[in-house]
């Protein structure tokens, strides 16, 4: 039989390195929370944002829920952590949701072609789908990368105006073929859900998916009307800051024309990758990376990037900008981690490298090994030029000691990082030789930056 002055010192023994466990792991995550907020602070004390509000939530533990700098300059506002931001193209992954939602309810195929809902719409001997116009495949003219638009945004003209425009311009290239980020497939994925489901776009996204989620703080945005700690926009220039002019929401629509606080974000994430939000099979496809015709891979689903973030974690999420203001929304599946930072000012400063700045401080990070090249680099020398995003891209490959450099448009050449085979690096951005045969020089340079995939032809 044991001692009781026995048992009683091995419960003591036992509490103590109990008590001892817990304050090192609280230790641990003051020190995280510490290093966290100094990061998110630093754009802000070193005047290269006007205000950021963030929330970085692992689970059910709220690491970091905070504003930072300036809500409104003029009347020196603080930035409070619930203040409400223009989100942009962060608004994508509610349009595909809503999509999505309407074929989980069988009012729609994502194979169901566009002239379906809009028989009005040219397609150019093209066969666009939905599933195309969600995944920027479709080859149809960007609305914000149109001459017009710069003009057209500011002005409060008729919604039928935009779809004019849209109409317009020819496809950029064959559907399926490449990927062009495209803000017009998007605003067409509203008119879509509209003619659907028999009502407005904004009541469907406040009626099917703010309210339900119990979103309260998020909603259409609406510039005229009056939001209680509604965060200004700002841009830096070359005379300086200056107070960003009201968008126009005719324009964004339903590919950036919603509003949100950083904590609803977050039960938004929470909620999508949670299963609250769609069925199991929609889901799948939604962060399942999509192919182009030839069966290629993109680092794109359905309104949101699917593949690795800067620093090469598991990543699904996206990012915004609108006159004003830049955001971004990373989920990191493997530790359930989501990452929200808003910002009310366009500058130098990007949310997305923020964000992954604050994931990497919670998440091992694994630097890839630089080794040199070893193929033969006479084979990728020359020119390539294609449509990209805002312009055709002419690109310049020559030859280093070891390995090849990169021009874009005439920009400085840079040394580009090896991957494998006959893939390089530079940053997030992944270029992909296609050579004819074994021996053969390239024909071809895949230019993939995560949103858009340019296919470029050699000169």
């Amino acid at each position: 039989m044991s001692h009781p002055a026995f048992l009683r010192s091995s419960l003591a023994a036992l509490l103590f390195v109990t008590v001892s466990v817990s304050a090192a792991a609280q230790s641990s995550r003051d020190a995280l929370v510490k290093k966290l907020d100094s990061l998110t602070g630093a754009p802000v004390v070193e005047g290269r944002a006007v205000g950021i509000a963030v929330a970085v939530v692992k689970g059910n533990d709220t690491l970091l829920l905070k504003g930072y700098g300036k809500a409104d300059v003029e009347w020196n506002v603080a930035m409070p952590p619930d203040a409400m931001f223009e989100i942009g193209s962060v608004t994508k992954q509610f349009t595909a949701a809503a999509i999505l939602q309407l074929r989980d309810e069988g009012k729609l195929s994502l194979d169901d072609d566009i002239t379906k809902y809009l028989p009005d719409f040219p397609t150019r001997g093209n066969k666009v789908t939905i599933r195309r116009l969600l995944d920027h495949t479709s080859g149809i003219k960007g609305l914000t990368e149109m001459q017009e638009f710069g003009a057209l945004s500011v002005s409060a003209y008729p919604r039928d105006s935009a779809y004019a425009l849209i109409k317009r311009y020819p496809f950029e290239f064959a559907t399926g073929d490449a990927q062009i980020y495209n803000n017009s497939a998007f605003w067409l994925l509203g008119m879509v859900i509209e003619k659907v489901s028999g009502g407005t776009y904004e009541d469907y996204v406040e009626k099917k998916i703010f309210a339900p989620l119990g979103m309260n703080r998020s909603s259409y945005c609406n510039s005229g009307e009056m939001v209680e700690r509604r965060a200004h926009g700002y841009g830096y220039q070359q005379a300086g800051l200056r107070r960003a002019p009201n968008n126009v929401h005719t324009w964004p629509f339903s590919a950036g024309s919603l509003c949100s606080i950083a904590g609803d974000i977050v039960t938004w994430l929470k909620a999508l990758h949670g299963g609250k939000v769609l069925l199991p099979k929609s889901y799948a496809e939604m962060t399942t990376q999509s192919k182009l015709n030839d069966g290629t891979p993109l680092r794109y689903g359905m309104g949101i990037s699917v593949g690795s973030d800067v620093r090469g974690l598991k990543y699904i999420g996206h990012g915004g900008g609108i006159a004003g203001f830049v955001s971004e929304a990373s989920w990191y599946p493997d530790a359930q981690l989501a990452v929200v930072v808003l910002m009310n000012s366009n500058g130098p400063v990007s949310p997305g490298a923020l964000a992954s700045e604050l994931a990497g401080e919670i998440l091992p990070v694994t630097r890839p090994n630089v080794v040199p090249f070893v193929g033969d680099a006479a084979s990728l020398v020359g020119k390539y030029s294609g449509p990209s995003r805002g312009r055709e891209m002419t690109v310049e490959i020559t030859p280093l000691a070891q390995g090849i450099a990169l021009s874009v448009n005439g920009a400085a050449a840079r040394p580009l990082p090896w991957v494998a085979d006959w893939t390089f690096r530079q940053g997030n951005t992944y270029l992909t030789f296609k050579r004819a045969g074994n021996n053969g020089p390239a024909s071809e340079l895949r230019f993939d930056t995560g949103g858009g995939h340019y296919v470029l032809k050699r000169k």
